[in-house]
């Protein structure tokens, strides 16, 4: 299978910059991007229409990991996108990967979750933290689909609290004794590697965090049950209980003490992502309901032509349209090395609540047929909710943008 490093352009990638003012003056199609990106684009909606969207239904009804099409995703670059092509990644950049998950997203929201947390929360830390030793281990053999890693922040009463880690890595001679409980852990089952934040110094808080990456699975560490979602159900999301589990002090990512910011770090640029995701459920609910509005018919005509109707899609697109500015923005501003956390925040939130809100009329629009199971848009919104939980709820973005409006401000 083609990748997609082999259909695309390297000079596009220069283009960034020129790219950025691009954006700002008009980004009314996806003819203001580099040819790179387009080509990128085409690429995954093609993808997604042949290979995704056929099956998303099967996965969410029989909860099933998709096995097949994360490696073939793979095959295609897409589980690396921004990882250096030295380390076996894509290469490509942040506006690429926000481009690409939406389009997954649009033919799977579970697919694009796999999709998301390989590349951004597992691969982007050690790719940033790593020393050569882990990137050789822990992300040559994670860009190709074969095997997914996972994140390991939450605990059970910790949520939106990562400077409250509860599980403990208590140093002894050169290596580390891990006990605790993390929750909420996407690709929980299928992941062969963790990036993990445990507490190495209680006295410090949040400065006594600190990020290991270690093989999965290990001596010492289980599952717990899969749990059963409301939806994203392609991808496992389970706890990992450490019970006495040894990390050798060379599984340390960065330096003891670095974790907390490692995982603020890492969360900035995963928003992207999910806004990414967030964005591809929202543009399909409005592809949904479109189709179904120009061929239902009602008092003699399609409904589309009724201003009720019309009202809403207006909305829905205006939304997206917004909600896609806020994300490739956010993403350019990563990739052209400028501060980027207020609003990878504001996409995050703009995206997610977006999707929940396109998917609501969706199946308004569709009425009966948008609560049954024989049409996409219940599932739609039931894949949207959880855009706006994991990553940082709603509340923590809409603290983190006016702490950093007033941070602006006092400056």
């Amino acid at each position: 299978m083609m990748t997609i490093m082999n259909c695309l352009k390297p000079s596009g990638l220069r283009n960034i910059s020129k790219a950025l003012y691009t954006l700002n003056r008009n980004i009314a199609s996806l003819s203001a991007l580099p040819e790179t990106h387009q080509m990128l684009h085409k690429s995954c909606r093609d993808f997604a229409e042949g290979e995704l969207k056929p099956i998303a239904a099967k996965i969410d009804q029989e909860h099933l990991y998709p096995a097949k099409q994360i490696k073939q995703m793979g095959e295609l670059g897409l589980l690396s996108i921004v990882v250096p092509e030295e380390l076996g990644g894509t290469g490509l950049d942040y506006l690429a990967y926000a481009i690409a998950m939406e389009e997954i997203s649009r033919g799977c929201a579970s697919a694009g979750v796999i999709m998301s947390v390989n590349n951004s929360l597992y691969l982007g830390p050690i790719d940033k933290f790593g020393t050569k030793e882990q990137k050789e281990k822990y992300i040559k053999p994670f860009t190709d689909g074969t095997k997914v890693g996972c994140f390991a922040l939450s605990e059970p009463g910790n949520g939106s609290d990562a400077g409250a880690a509860s599980t403990i890595a208590q140093k002894e001679n050169d290596s580390y004794l891990v006990n605790g409980t993390k929750s909420w852990i996407s690709n929980g089952y299928e992941a062969e590697a963790i990036v993990l934040f445990a507490t190495t110094d209680k006295s410090k808080k949040h400065k006594g965090i600190s990020a290991f990456v270690l093989d999965k699975p290990i001596e010492g560490l289980s599952l717990g049950k899969k749990e059963s979602k409301l939806g994203i159900r392609g991808s496992s999301t389970c706890s990992l209980i450490f019970e006495n589990v040894q990390i050798s002090s060379n599984n340390v990512l960065g330096e003891p003490g670095m974790g907390f910011k490692i995982a603020m770090m890492t969360l900035d640029a995963g928003r992207i992502g999910i806004a990414g995701q967030a964005l591809g459920i929202a543009q399909a609910s409005l592809d949904c309901a479109m189709e179904y509005a120009a061929t239902r018919q009602a008092f003699g005509s399609p409904i589309i032509k009724l201003q009720a109707i019309q009202q809403k899609i207006a909305d829905m697109a205006l939304r997206i349209e917004s909600s896609r500015l806020l994300t490739w923005r956010a993403a350019v501003l990563k990739d052209t090395g400028k501060p980027f956390t207020k609003e990878a925040a504001m996409a995050k939130l703009s995206a997610s609540e977006t999707a929940t809100y396109c998917a609501h009329q969706c199946i308004q629009i569709l009425g009966g047929m948008g609560y049954v199971t024989d049409m996409p848009a219940e599932r739609y919104y039931r894949d949207a909710r959880i855009t706006e939980i994991y990553e940082g709820t709603s509340e923590i973005q809409r603290l983190v943008i006016a702490g950093n409006l007033i941070k602006e401000y006092e400056l």
